[in-house]
């Protein structure tokens, strides 16, 4: 049974809606002013809510303002009684929120007509309500487990922390970073184009195939060969138009030298130094187009030493790319800034440069998902 409330200061007017909406088989409250009709209101939460628009103390414009701004009662239908009937009234009760108006005097077939509608588009709110409220259970779902495929920080015998914050429930960006033998260390990050379940498919599928190895005859420990069987393997006409970039490199922990090779994806950083005014920072990045953009495309590799004491940061395009005033942007120099800035820390490095980077993003949700690993070598 659906629930109206009636708030009128006229108590002929309140009983004859009482009892002709009570006659239709409604659930009605009744409330002789304003404040007594918005405490009502929300307490009931009714489907409906007919208000007076004049009325002492509280107008139902004012009324109106209230109920809208509840949360709560985001479904409730306002519907303004009045006598009031010129094109400059009712433009004043729609931008106060009224979702209709019933005149006086009463016409009991167009309140019933009235009535009706109101409550079927109440409905139809709520019905929406309860499918959002469904589809964002199961997104979180799919979020919690996307999370727990992403691999545990590393402490030994080389140190790996991360940073991981998705734009939406379900991003577009994943990570991964494991032993292909006793001495070659594993590590990437792809960002795929879009947010959402589209972006997150296919990420979450590369994540798989390559923890797995599952796509033949690669050399995994060639950077260069796994990105383009990627690229041959995640060609955008196939895979939804969505393409991605990714970073991907081999650490021979033995000889402590790094093999990488990247697709259109951001550099790493390379920070060496034991005093950071003193710190010597390298970008690493190969020529390469995104994965899946170009069957023909060409990747290649390229060597570093990683000389003792140096920290190694990954990251998407996300944790830069913020937007700042006067169309300014905070960009990828500003985030190396960041960067050298922490860099001495011993602990929460990433989580001071997260901090950090929420300031230049004035604390709104990030555009994009916000992605960083850093490596420590000893």
């Amino acid at each position: 049974m659906f629930k109206i409330l009636v708030i009128d200061d006229d108590v002929a007017i309140l009983e004859l809606l009482k009892r002709t909406l009570k006659k239709q088989g409604y659930d009605v409250s009744v409330a002789t002013n304003g404040e007594e009709g918005v405490q009502q209101a929300k307490e009931l939460c009714p489907a409906l809510i007919i208000c007076d628009w004049i009325m002492p103390r509280l107008t139902g414009i004012e009324v109106c303002r209230q109920i809208k701004a509840t949360p709560e009662l985001s479904t409730t239908q306002f519907f303004l009684l009045t006598s009031l009937g010129s094109v400059s009234d009712r433009v004043t009760g729609l931008d106060a929120g009224a979702d209709d108006f019933i005149s006086k005097p009463i016409e009991m077939n167009e309140l019933y007509a009235r009535v009706r509608a109101g409550l079927r588009l109440h409905q139809l709110s709520q019905d929406l309500q309860t499918q959002k409220q469904r589809i964002e259970a199961e997104l979180a779902e799919a979020a919690e487990y996307v999370r727990s495929l992403l691999p545990e920080p590393l402490t030994e015998p080389i140190r790996i922390d991360t940073k991981f914050i998705p734009s939406r429930q379900l991003g577009g960006d994943s990570f991964d970073y494991y032993w292909l033998d006793s001495d070659h260390l594993s590590i990437y990050l792809l960002d795929t184009s879009g947010h959402g379940l589209k972006a997150a498919l296919p990420s979450v599928s590369v994540l798989n195939l390559l923890r797995s190895r599952a796509i033949p005859n690669i050399n995994y420990y060639q950077p260069s060969n796994v990105l383009k069987a990627l690229n041959t393997t995640f060609q955008m006409t196939y895979q939804n138009d969505k393409y991605f970039t990714i970073w991907y490199g081999v650490y021979d922990f033995s000889t402590r030298k790094l093999l990488y090779s990247s697709a259109g994806h951001p550099p790493a950083i390379l920070l060496t130094g034991k005093d950071p005014k003193n710190l010597k920072i390298e970008m690493l990045k190969t020529r390469g187009m995104p994965v899946g953009m170009f069957l023909e495309a060409e990747y290649i590799d390229a060597t570093h030493d990683i000389p003792e004491f140096s920290n190694l940061y990954i990251f998407s395009d996300g944790v830069y790319e913020i937007q700042q005033p006067e169309n300014t942007m905070l960009g990828l120099d500003g985030f190396i800034s960041i960067l050298t800035e922490y860099n001495h820390l011993q602990s929460n490095t990433l989580e001071s440069v997260l901090n950090t980077v929420k300031k230049y993003n004035a604390d709104n949700p990030f555009d994009d998902d916000f992605s960083l690993l850093k490596l420590t070598f000893d």
